[in-house]
């Protein structure tokens, strides 16, 4: 595959990107993995080999590749594979249970499935029950004993052609099927396009100020949407990625200080661990411009500490899987500032570039600022649809709306404030709480570091409000503590009825608190 005179077009497809970087910044770092450094032109060599090996076991344009694995370099190599050629890239997340990876793998039908060696169990236990699976390629050669007639990774891309396959993806051919995170039931697989992520990522390479000297440090997981689509918003302007398996405070330090990263995208549960590292003071962070987070909100005492240890760093972005949304800016995080600026701060921020945003209610209707309604998103970067699941995309995107099922309202300049998912809102007594604001009022106890807010059943009033509490190290507090300190700062009936303490809040994979599994686990404590 030439790529000579690729980056005189715009592009149209992610194979377009790809192909300009390497033309353009051939010797410009593209990734950074461990010890080893890739240029743009070394990726698109081996990321063009490996689409011309599997062309080469057959597979075909808009197939399906699918890929159960940890962060590493070569699952960006799987990723770009698929954006040259026009194959899906189909994420397995690792964190499941057998069952619901063999759910995930058999509803995207992939021809190969490439995992990790650590997951050759998960591997063999599935085996039986995969209809589609041809070819099992493990990333961790050369011992082949670990699932019978398993290809070796390495071995595969060395017997590709550079020249890559004999097709060319479309912009409306899709790109990936991320799954997913199943708060509101089973994962669904949601179809993103390959001109819907190039302008996604030149919005958030927008919102963000990339350019080709920015250094980007990832470490939350690639088989999420998030991870990925922060590291095309830096590829859209040829910067450096450098890969971090998963989250760990000191080396995520110590790869700011010793790689200059500039740019990182955290969960802000991860940002309070870091915060209170006792190596941060000791470490030069002065190369960082901008944390980007999501996932949740931060708190306030957290933004505090990370403002006047960092500086003015932090973003905030919302959106979903299926499309992208709001970003609140690094400086409109002002919490000394004005009322005014402290009351954006409970906000997600104003409708990123080419976005558009509308509060329903439900019947579709659009409601007066200040109302509480279903929030709809559209942007060129929206999903295509779920797949394998008409009645769930004509369900999530009427009128060419993805309807999120998050609920929010607009202020008169646009801020939006989330206020619950659709599903997750608690009616107590005839009375919609929404547990986003128990959960704001609950954090501002000063001996709390975390909480989730979820209803449980109750006789008198059909659910009632449950607070878990996550206390800082050494803090004390009881029941009677919290639900009096929210007494003073929301309505009665809002307050929590119920407050449980636990050692840590159970997250999915993207940030977000499982609140299916705190039902699950609490909806009978009362």
């Amino acid at each position: 595959m030439s790529i000579l005179g690729s980056g005189t077009r715009v592009p149209a497809t992610l194979a377009d990107m790809l192909d300009a970087n390497a033309w353009k910044y051939p010797d410009e770092t593209a990734f950074v993995w461990r010890d080893r450094r890739v240029t743009h032109a070394q990726h698109h060599m081996r990321s063009s080999r490996l689409a011309n090996a599997l062309q080469r076991l057959g597979l075909r344009r808009q197939d399906r590749v699918a890929i159960l694995s940890q962060n590493r370099l070569e699952f960006q190599e799987v990723y770009s594979a698929c954006e040259l050629s026009g194959f899906i890239c189909a994420t397995v997340n690792w964190r499941l249970a057998v069952p619901e990876m063999v759910h995930i793998v058999n509803d995207s039908a992939p021809r190969v499935l490439i995992f990790e060696r650590e997951y050759a169990a998960h591997v063999n236990a599935m085996r039986p029950q995969l209809d589609s699976v041809d070819h099992f390629v493990c990333l961790d050669g050369p011992d082949t004993s670990d699932v019978a007639g398993m290809l070796v990774y390495e071995e595969l891309l060395a017997g590709g052609d550079v020249s890559g396959t004999t097709f060319r993806p479309r912009p409306d051919d899709v790109a990936f099927l991320i799954y997913t995170s199943g708060t509101t039931g089973r994962p669904k697989g949601v179809m993103l396009t390959q001109g819907g992520q190039v302008a996604a990522a030149e919005i958030l390479g927008s919102d963000q100020r990339n350019s080709p000297a920015d250094r980007l440090l990832i470490m939350m997981p690639l088989f999420h949407i998030g991870a990925k689509i922060i590291q095309l918003a830096q590829h859209w302007r040829a910067g450096m990625v450098v890969v971090q398996k998963g989250f760990d405070a000191r080396a995520i330090l110590s790869c700011i200080e010793d790689e200059r990263i500039t740019v990182t995208h955290m969960a802000p549960t991860m940002i309070q661990t870091l915060l209170e590292h006792p190596e941060i003071s000791q470490t030069d962070l002065s190369s960082l411009r901008m944390i980007v987070y999501a996932a949740a909100p931060m708190p306030i005492p957290v933004l505090k500490k990370g403002l006047k240890l960092l500086g003015p760093v932090f973003q905030q972005q919302f959106g979903q899987t299926e499309g992208i949304g709001t970003t609140l800016l690094a400086h409109q995080h002002r919490p000394d500032g004005t009322d005014r600026d402290r009351e954006i701060l409970g906000s997600v921020g104003q409708v990123s570039p080419r976005v558009s945003i509308r509060i329903v209610d439900d019947n579709d209707c659009d409601l007066p600022v200040g109302e509480v309604g279903e929030i709809l998103l559209t942007s060129p970067g929206a999903m295509k649809g779920y797949w394998n699941n008409s009645v769930a995309t004509i369900e999530t995107l009427r009128d060419g709306w993805v309807h999120t099922g998050d609920m929010g309202r607009l202020d008169r300049e646009g801020y939006l404030y989330l206020a619950d998912r659709k599903k997750d809102m608690i009616i107590s007594g005839g009375e919609n709480v929404y547990s986003r604001e128990v959960e704001e009022a609950v954090v501002t106890h000063e001996s709390v570091s975390e909480v989730a807010v979820i209803g449980v059943p109750d006789e008198k009033w059909g659910e009632a409000v449950m607070a878990v509490v996550v206390l800082r190290d050494g803090a004390v507090a009881n029941a009677d503590d919290i639900i009096g300190h929210c007494r003073n700062l929301i309505a009665s009936y809002k307050k929590p009825r119920h407050v449980v303490f636990a050692e840590e809040i159970d997250k999915l994979p993207s940030g977000k608190i499982d609140k299916v599994r705190l039902r699950r686990l609490y909806g009978a404590r009362t």
